[in-house]
């Protein structure tokens, strides 16, 4: 009698643990997270975008645009410091709908001014509001999500960095065909103003959620989530942070990937442009289509990194830096052979893959900051590797445009952002081991 008592209460909890392990209200949370991050890159991307515009109304060089991309990218890197410790110690919710309004009326404003030191001013404001937004989504995620599940999670919500500039060519083009370069900035501004006010509103912890089932809360916190702890219950001061081998790790191997990131950001467009001599037309089509290749490339990564976790092959953590190697190298592959192909046909397929690969990279680098940092400082170690990759990477949009001034070229600039961003594999494969605690 006592044994069949034992069965029974042993299959209904693991029919339990099924069912919730099933349950979707969790998933849902990543909507707020990635059309955050759609609006996030959206007012990033529409720099590319209006450059045309820019240089041919205020007289730009193509070195000065890159020199946009780069005050943006030292100007987020520095921020990143203070703010994943405001974030860890004052909570995610605030500090992602405060930034957001302060970087969408960076945007707007960015519509009014007519000189390069004006925009110059704009992107240093857009860059302080925009610092706080991934490592918040990677807090977020953390107190949301089972350790198991975060690198999927990670891969969808990160996914949304390359959604903006997938819609940015179609939507923003055809915005500026219309009404000039200047309405990409007042319309992309007023979206994130509305966004983030509705998110204020509306996102809860799950401790605080109504709408979370008890079952699925005991789910998540039972893999480690359900809670989001401040730094007062840090186990370590945050500057000791900068003593772990696999946050140094993080940094450069971050920097490694960010580079070449950069490059396709900032210049992607341009280079479609340049190389070809398209019609805008087909710009808003070409654009887009390696910005949809990474998309799709991450979520797929991020559930590789799941698989291999859910049927033993790897731990959480060395699921997702296997992943960095293979998907880093690959990147690295097809940017080296961009310069090597004359047809927009053959580029824009190397173009997508190339995202698709350094897009994989950087999703399981954000989810792998989980798994390293201890949960009380799972934003700080975050932004500390954004800091890395965006204070190293911020070179790339100014040297590339150097470059093609000089040279008239991109081939340059593509084959160092290859060479650099396969070494993304040896950083996080050799450095990046241990949890910081260890």
């Amino acid at each position: 009698m006592d044994d069949k008592l034992v069965a029974d209460t042993t299959s209904g909890a693991s029919a339990n643990a099924a069912i919730t392990a099933h349950a979707s209200f969790r998933w849902r949370v990543l909507f707020w997270l990635m059309i955050g991050g759609v609006i996030n890159y959206l007012d990033r991307a529409n720099l590319a975008i209006a450059a045309p515009g820019m240089i041919h109304d205020l007289g730009l060089t193509r070195t000065q645009i890159g020199l946009l991309g780069t005050v943006f990218s030292w100007t987020y890197a520095v921020m990143q410091l203070p703010a994943g410790w405001i974030i860890d110690r004052f909570g995610a919710k605030r500090a992602y709908a405060i930034g957001m309004i302060w970087w969408s009326v960076a945007t707007w404003l960015t519509g009014v001014v007519g000189s390069i030191s004006g925009l110059i001013v704009m992107r240093v404001l857009l860059a302080v509001g925009e610092a706080p937004c991934w490592p918040t989504s990677a807090k977020i995620t953390a107190a949301w999500f089972p350790a198991k599940e975060r690198g999927f999670a990670t891969g969808i919500w990160d996914s949304s960095s390359k959604w903006g500039p997938a819609l940015a060519p179609a939507v923003l083009v055809a915005l500026m065909i219309a009404f000039g370069w200047r309405s990409l900035f007042h319309v992309t501004g007023a979206i994130g103003i509305v966004f983030a006010v509705l998110f204020l509103f509306f996102y809860r912890n799950p401790a605080q959620s109504k709408r979370l089932s008890r079952e699925e809360f005991a789910y998540i916190e039972a893999g480690g989530g359900g809670h989001e702890r401040s730094l007062t219950s840090a186990p370590i001061r945050w500057r000791a942070l900068f003593a772990s081998r696999s946050v140094w790790g993080m940094i450069l191997g971050y920097f490694c990937a960010i580079w070449l990131w950069n490059l396709f950001l900032v210049f992607l467009p341009l280079y479609l442009l340049d190389r070809f001599h398209i019609s805008f037309a087909q710009l808003g089509i070409y654009a887009s289509i390696p910005w949809f290749g990474g998309a799709a490339g991450e979520i797929v990564a991020g559930w590789v990194a799941k698989k291999l976790v859910d049927r033993g092959v790897a731990s959480p953590m060395v699921a997702k830096r296997l992943i960095i190697v293979v998907c880093s190298l690959c990147a690295a592959a097809c940017a080296l052979a961009l310069p090597f192909v004359s047809s927009i046909i053959t580029t824009v397929v190397l173009m997508t893959f190339g995202l698709a690969f350094i897009s994989a990279t950087i999703g399981n680098a954000w989810a792998l900051a989980g798994d390293i940092a201890p949960s009380s400082m799972i934003a700080s170690v975050s932004a500390i590797q954004n800091f890395g990759g965006y204070f190293g990477g911020a070179f790339s949009p100014v040297a590339a445009g150097f470059i093609v001034d000089r040279t008239g070229s991109y081939s340059l600039a593509f084959v160092i952002g290859g060479v650099i961003a396969g070494c993304a594999a040896l950083f996080y494969w050799f450095m990046a081991r241990r949890t910081v605690a260890q």
